[in-house]
């Protein structure tokens, strides 16, 4: 048997990032009508830039490198425009024009405005159980169109997932095949595909392949967006070859939340028999968040929040301790306005009163903001002045007349002064905090 050449995915992704990198002198200014702004990714053939269209329609622009235009690149390169022209929905990134012929071979797609999963894992950690339960049914129906036009994508991993404003989409079908093709561009004896997210009967070259490719890959991606790891890993790529192909050995599930563990085990079965297809992954996707009380879209809706506002970018998070009464005059507690990902939404529930509720329907506990100050045993609350209550009693009245006129000079023995937020530092940090996070929630 002729040792496996691996070789790693055609072209870069057209995946985003916030920031993009000046174009270099090299770096044409325009192509096809679409003015390049800035460079967002490369690979080993080619670049892609930032690009706008003269509508002012931003897109992803990738274009061929001089150097390795030819037939056999040129080839490839038509068959991802005419793939990209035949796939569709809601998920896809849409093509948007191209040119196979051109001196410079192109092709320009939708602008996703959001990381890849890859970089939104690395960067934020692992998603809530709910949420991979909501990305694995979002991407199994967009598998599923993919599928219904006869075609594999064959290089699904986080990196091809971008996280958008609307949601989770597919980019780079630059390896997509037709289902039942046994026709390659490749030579033989080549692997081409990325090897910790491709299931063995990929790896070791068998023709033709299935949809149960995509759905071992989905597998691997939903098991890294639970935990963070890919069901392979190793140093040495021959090492990983022999652990993806071996039957014996079983897929690292380290750290998988115990209810997505039955559904990660059938996807990532070494058998293409063995494993769900697309539209039983989303049915069983659904079934475990109906169980926890939500429909799925709404969970569909927490996930594109969450990526969106991570909640890192809220002040620290800790589990709600057991319901206590609230101090007269003692401003509430509010919930964060990230909340737990898996806390519901007022508007999700029909019967959701105005205030927060003390525990979510799905069984996580709801989430408080805190700060890093407690006050010591004994102290009173942190009051803000509007919520101060009023005198009680003559002597109240007279020491409120005090702390009005100026700093006291000495304190009464055995009491703590109470604190105004006006002169608390940490408070109006919280108070900023607050006021950020809520602007980044708001609808208007």
């Amino acid at each position: 048997m002729q040792p496996i050449r691996w070789l790693s995915p055609d072209g870069p992704d057209p995946r985003t990032d916030v920031q993009t990198t000046p174009l270099s002198p090299e770096d044409p200014a325009q192509i096809g009508g679409f003015e390049l702004l800035g460079r967002i990714g490369q690979g080993g053939m080619g670049q892609v830039y930032l690009g706008e269209s003269p509508g002012g329609e931003p897109a992803a622009v990738k274009i061929i490198k001089p150097s390795v235009v030819d037939s056999t690149s040129r080839l490839r390169f038509a068959q991802e425009i005419d793939i990209l022209k035949t796939v569709w929905g809601a998920r896809i990134a849409q093509l948007l024009d191209a040119d196979a012929d051109a001196e410079q071979p192109w092709l320009a797609t939708e602008y996703v405005e959001g990381p890849d999963l890859g970089k939104h894992v690395m960067t934020h950690g692992p998603l809530p159980p709910l949420l991979v339960l909501s990305l694995g049914a979002t991407i199994a129906e967009g598998l599923g169109y993919v599928h219904k036009q006869g075609l594999l994508h064959r290089d699904l991993k986080p990196a091809n997932i971008l996280l958008g404003p609307n949601g989770p989409k597919i980019i780079d079908f630059g390896l997509a095949v037709f289902a039942e093709s046994s026709a390659s561009l490749t030579a033989a004896n080549t692997v081409v595909g990325t090897p910790s997210c491709m299931p063995p009967e990929q790896a070791t070259g068998v023709k033709p392949l299935t949809s149960a490719v995509d759905v071992y890959a989905l597998g691997a991606v939903l098991l890294f967006a639970a935990t963070g790891h890919l069901p392979y890993h190793a140093n040495n790529i021959h090492v990983l070859f022999h652990m993806v192909t071996d039957p014996a050995t079983a897929p690292d599930l380290t750290g998988a939340p115990p209810e997505l563990v039955p559904l990660l085990t059938a996807m990532l079965s070494h058998q293409a028999q063995d494993r769900p297809t697309v539209t039983e992954v989303v049915q069983q996707c659904r079934a475990l968040v109906e169980a926890q009380g939500l429909k799925l879209a709404q969970a569909r809706r927490r996930l594109t929040t969450y990526t969106v506002a991570p909640p890192q970018e809220f002040p620290t998070l800790l589990p709600a301790p057991a319901p206590a009464p609230v101090a007269q005059g003692a401003a509430p507690v509010l919930p964060s306005p990230s909340d737990q990902a898996d806390a519901p939404l007022p508007d999700e529930s029909p019967s959701a009163p105005a205030v927060a509720q003390e525990s979510a329907p799905d069984g996580h506990p709801t989430m408080f903001l805190t700060t890093p100050h407690q006050a010591p045993q004994g102290e009173p609350p942190v009051q803000s002045e509007s919520a101060t209550p009023a005198p009680q009693t003559a002597q109240d009245e007279k020491d409120a007349r005090k702390a009005q006129d100026g700093p006291r000079q000495s304190r009464p023995s055995g009491r703590s002064p109470a604190r105004s937020l006006r002169h608390s530092a940490q408070a109006r940090r919280t108070a900023q905090q607050l006021r950020e996070a809520y602007a980044a929630r708001a609808a208007f």
